[in-house]
């Protein structure tokens, strides 16, 4: 028990101290624009008539000084989502893309947008801003996402956006997904050129034309579920500058009100990041037991060291935690959670794994997209 307890404090320590103080939760200072190139925003929608509305007036309302067209990639939605995406007017300003049938390679995602860029074809845009259905931008963001790939010679940049945190399911769980999210792709580690770590976050991406050419285009990515990791993990190979960070200003308006729902979520892609690997899976359930649930239960062992040792290594969690449950708006006492929401993780992870192996892997929108 006290060998236990001390590699968990041990890796909290790690975690704060060496592993690019990823959960600080830093938002990047506003940068100005000198330079407005065009930019074509690529919307793939598939059966999003609830939130595309909003999405698309806000994007209509940014203040950004360049040419800014929106392509909205209909892919085969039988809930209206053309007409309602339709409806918010400025047609000068508006296409609405009908997306071809899915060829074999391809993840619904990705052939969205790949036939996105084909009808941007006569727009010559500079950037492309690549993002989801649920996600209402701030009328700066354009400007802000631009700005910062101007300014410092990025090809990539992508905002984390705020995530709905209202229901109960999604208080006790969202905040904790966004902490995993950084905790594996550490923001300082994706901007150093000396560090292999890429990564981005797929409802808000402005990718500089030339490096979308450079690394072959979406094509080059076709059947990646975990697609917006593995654009920017091509922009950096290429030689490319990524830059990941979040946002409060943006946010996503797409609702998880029960826990079931997070949970279809998580286990989507969640083995596809163990790249479907059996011993990674148990790697990955024996590091949540250690480093999450360990220090919580080591409390009631009736070892007074270890219990020491773990109530220091789960204040040190709570402490790391303590950002993320502040950018979200929740009490401080949710900081104390984390261990509860890594059992839930676990659970989805393992649900991830079975799907696959039953052949239902990466189900999305009605598709299976990993076998």
């Amino acid at each position: 028990m006290v060998v236990a307890s001390a590699l968990s404090l041990a890796i909290w320590l790690y975690l704060l101290l060496a592993r690019g103080a990823f959960w600080r939760f830093s938002e990047s200072a506003p940068l100005p624009l000198d330079n407005a190139p065009p930019v074509a925003v690529i919307i793939p929608a598939r059966d999003e008539a609830e939130v595309i509305g909003k999405a698309v007036a806000s994007l209509l309302r940014q203040d950004y000084s360049g040419p800014l067209h929106i392509f909205v990639c209909d892919d085969h939605s039988a809930d209206g989502t053309a007409e309602v995406a339709r409806s918010c007017g400025a047609p000068d300003r508006l296409t609405i893309v009908p997306v071809s049938e899915l060829p074999p390679g391809w993840t619904g995602k990705l052939w969205a947008i790949s036939e996105g860029l084909t009808a941007t074809a006569s727009f010559n845009a500079g950037y492309f801003l690549f993002t989801d259905a649920d996600i209402v931008h701030a009328p700066g963001n354009v400007s802000a996402l631009v700005a910062r790939a101007e300014s410092s010679g990025l090809d990539l940049v992508s905002y984390m956006v705020k995530l709905r945190c209202r229901s109960f399911a999604e208080r006790a769980l969202i905040p904790a997904f966004v902490f995993f999210f950084f905790m594996l792709y550490p923001p300082e580690w994706i901007a150093s050129p000396d560090r292999k770590t890429a990564g981005a976050a797929g409802g808000c991406i402005v990718i500089r034309a030339q490096a979308l050419h450079r690394i072959g285009g979406v094509g080059s990515i076709r059947g990646e579920l975990i697609d917006d990791c593995a654009l920017a993990a091509k922009v950096k190979q290429s030689g490319g500058r990524v830059s990941l960070g979040p946002t409060s200003a943006t946010e996503s308006i797409r609702e998880y009100t029960t826990f079931r729902e997070v949970g279809a979520m998580i286990s989507r892609t969640a083995f596809t990041q163990l790249r479907h690997s059996p011993l990674l899976l148990a790697g990955t359930i024996a590091g949540l037991v250690i480093t999450y649930l360990a220090p919580p239960l080591l409390l009631i062992s009736g070892n007074s060291l270890a219990a020491a040792l773990g109530l220091a290594a789960w204040l040190l969690m709570s402490l790391a935690f303590l950002p993320a449950v502040r950018f979200y708006g929740l009490s401080l006492l949710w900081a104390l959670t984390l261990p509860a929401a890594a059992i839930f993780y676990m659970g989805a992870t393992v649900q991830s794994a079975l799907q696959y192996w039953t052949g239902r892997g990466g189900f999305w929108k009605g598709r299976v997209q990993d076998r």
